[in-house]
């Protein structure tokens, strides 16, 4: 699997920093305490400026047919769209338009800085950026509260950012709970309340990025309902066939296969499709991390079991997929969805089809 994380030649490393812990691939730069903002930036290789220049192309007409070396073609201004360039490499990072507003590495880390007011609660974790010019960066940081299922099962609340300077996407903040012994991120959303926010790079960017304390609030108020729902879960008892049925349900890709589910055509289902379920199946009656007293056999374990496969068993072109699919994509939406059978089987004791 490749990892996708940027390579500064100038420097001779890799712009990833992991406190304690080596991931992606081994790379990067790993230490032993938690570092301030400044540090992190610094450790990450994030430490440079991005400017957005003018682009140009050449009128080549009018000339003659000459095509002599000496000859100055005219320089044309292109209206209404900008290089991004990164100015310690002089890399060009992307085209945007004329509404697009730069947000320094550094303002992206203030976010995490101005949410809990400059205190020590925040500790950051890993940060780098992606892509062969470091277009994309992100940033995970831990909060202190953890969310306890039973007596020994830990999830750890971080709060997660990524950012890019070429013109696709949005800044992105989310809450993430991470299951510390298999290393599981637990994405969800309760109750019609979102676990993220997202700001566009325009004008108003640095204004809402101060705003953005709001996530504290989220996370503070998803911590508890989490707790308090998974610990339900971890009590009530779940048979095979309701796990495969559940599995099938949260993972089926389209309308399509929820209606042969639904009218009995298993048969219609394509091998792909049931090579996922037992992939997830597997996970869920064989890792060492479901036989515990929590998740072995438990509506809370299920759950554990989708959001898993995602995290530690389906394969991904790269590490920049599998973060996107998780944090963003279909990880994201499996989970989600996931998470809201599962609430429907806590309260109704089905597996109701829609």
């Amino acid at each position: 699997m490749a990892h996708n994380i940027n390579y500064n030649e100038q420097t001779g490393k890799h712009s990833f920093f992991s406190v304690k812990e080596k991931a992606w691939h081994n790379l990067g730069q790993i230490i032993e305490d938690y570092p301030t903002s400044a540090g992190a930036i610094m450790h990450a290789g994030l430490d440079y400026q991005v400017e957005k220049r003018p682009l140009f192309t050449y009128d080549n007409e009018n000339h003659n047919g000459e095509t002599k070396t000496d000859i100055v073609i005219p320089k044309i201004e292109v209206p209404d769209f900008f290089a991004t360039v990164r100015t310690d490499t002089e890399q060009i990072l992307g085209v945007v338009g004329n509404d697009y507003n730069v947000v320094q590495n550094v303002d992206a880390f203030s976010f995490f800085d101005s949410i809990v007011g400059g205190r020590n609660e925040i500790l950051y974790e890993t940060a780098g950026a992606l892509g062969k010019a470091g277009e994309r960066i992100f940033i995970t940081a831990k909060l202190p509260d953890y969310i306890r299922v039973g007596k020994d099962d830990l999830i750890e609340n971080y709060l997660f950012l990524t950012t890019s300077h070429d013109g696709f996407g949005s800044i992105t903040a989310a809450f993430t709970p991470v299951r510390i012994c298999c290393n599981n991120t637990l994405n969800a959303a309760l109750r019609g309340a979102k676990n993220s926010i997202k700001i566009r790079h325009t004008i108003n960017a640095h204004n809402k990025l101060r705003q953005a304390h709001e996530l504290l609030g989220i996370s503070s108020q998803l911590t508890r309902e989490l707790e308090e729902v998974f610990n339900h879960w971890s009590k009530i008892r779940i048979t095979d066939s309701a796990v495969k049925r559940l599995v099938q349900l949260a993972m089926a890709p389209s309308r399509e296969v929820l209606q042969n589910l639904k009218h009995g055509k298993d048969d219609e289902l394509s091998s792909t499709f049931n090579n996922i379920v037992s992939s997830v199946m597997e996970y869920s009656f064989t890792n060492q991390t479901q036989q515990e007293a929590t998740t072995k056999g438990t509506l809370y374990g299920c759950y554990n079991a989708i959001t898993g496969y995602f995290q530690n068993v389906r394969n991904y072109r790269d590490e920049e997929s599998k973060l996107k699919s998780i944090m963003f994509g279909t990880g994201l939406q499996r989970s989600q969805t996931a998470l809201n059978i599962c609430g429907e089987f806590a309260n109704h004791g089905n597996l109701a089809l829609n």
